[in-house]
């Protein structure tokens, strides 16, 4: 059903006349013949009408009770009606024609979004938990980007690459939604792993002249000790450095679920004592000054990840790719104004003497 549904929707061409035709959207073509449809039905009923008034007078007293009374007016409305949807639903379609060869280019930056995925992040501050929120804002992230090439950076007690520079913000998801604490081979922080692995990413992108730059999710418990220092060598070398602090200052426990998600328990240290994971906001300040970014603050109820395309329209951006695209003109206008004339006289017109003999 679903295969059916995206061959409708593709766009349909062909060759008219000697011209490439296109249309973008078929679906609308499909509908179109209901226009001339609802013009049909409307016209038989001012036949019906006019019939049914003709039937109540005699015939010889026609003229003198109908005097000029007909039903071409009202077959008129009904026609224009019927064809002035008909060519409303034609010019929905997106009619084009004409072909033409342009040079395409595309611009942005390049980022990685380096994400803690350590049992840290499972913590219930945030709403569902402190990782699953930050997949959904990171996702609702590659809504609102265009151009720019994304990558996505996981770490824990080790940084790996979970997805390389891309523009396919489909398939970043799918890396995002893949993100599991189960999964990470070692827990931890490493927060100094995780930007030294988003620098060898950026580096190694191949794109010069773009600004490069590294989003930090995390809650900001560093367990290494070395992430000020390599904040600081990511700015040295022109990449700016911003930070997601996820999570409250005051602490939260860490839980222990089941198979199906319900908690089992919380965290505990050597001595049986709740473990508690704080939000480090003032270390992830210092970090980002290094880094010649900044922390980006909470707006409402959202972490703040959305605050990061404004801070990426201030810099500069590089040629992502140049490549010929075959550019079709638009004709809709050439069926929409006839469209349009026509619903209006439709709205004009009315059905004569007929209709006004019969109100009175």
């Amino acid at each position: 059903m679903m295969a059916v549904a995206g061959m409708v929707a593709a766009a349909l061409q062909t060759t008219l006349l000697g011209f490439r035709v296109r249309i973008v959207d078929p679906t609308w073509l499909w509908l179109a013949p209901i226009g001339l449809l609802a013009g049909a039905i409307a016209a038989w009923r001012t036949l019906r009408r006019w019939r049914r008034a003709r039937a109540l007078v005699p015939p010889a007293r026609v003229q003198t009770v109908l005097p000029g009374a007909g039903a071409s007016q009202g077959l008129a409305r009904s026609g224009a009606l019927g064809l002035g949807l008909c060519l409303l639903l034609v010019a929905a379609a997106g009619p084009q024609c004409g072909e033409r060869t342009e040079i395409v280019k595309r611009s942005g930056i390049d980022l990685v979004v380096a994400l803690d995925a350590s049992t840290s992040m499972l913590a219930r501050d945030v709403k569902p938990s402190r990782l699953e929120r930050a997949k959904v804002e990171v996702s609702a992230l590659l809504d609102r980007l265009h151009g720019d090439r994304v990558g996505l950076v996981v770490f824990a007690g080790e940084a790996f690459v979970q997805c390389p520079l891309t523009t396919d913000y489909s398939a970043a998801k799918l890396f995002l939604r893949a993100v599991d604490p189960a999964a990470m081979p070692q827990q931890g922080t490493a927060i100094a792993g995780a930007l030294r692995e988003a620098r060898r990413v950026l580096e190694g992108g191949g794109r010069g002249g773009a600004a490069r730059a590294v989003l930090l999710i995390t809650d900001g418990e560093d367990n290494e000790g070395e992430a000020l220092d390599a904040a600081r060598e990511l700015g040295d070398a022109g990449l700016r450095v911003y930070a997601v602090a996820v999570g409250s200052e005051e602490g939260e426990p860490i839980p222990l679920t089941d198979a199906k998600g319900n908690v089992t328990g919380y965290k505990k240290d050597r001595e049986g004592r709740t473990v508690l994971t704080r939000t480090d906001v003032a270390g992830l300040r210092e970090l980002t000054s290094r880094g010649g970014g900044k922390v980006l603050s909470a707006a409402g109820a959202d972490l703040g990840v959305g605050g990061v395309v404004d801070e990426l329209e201030k810099l500069q951006k590089g040629e992502l790719e140049s490549r010929l695209a075959v550019q079709y003109d638009d004709r809709y206008p050439y069926v929409a104004w006839p469209a349009l004339a026509l619903l209006c006289a439709a709205a004009a017109l009315g059905e004569g003497q007929l209709r006004r003999r019969s109100v009175r």
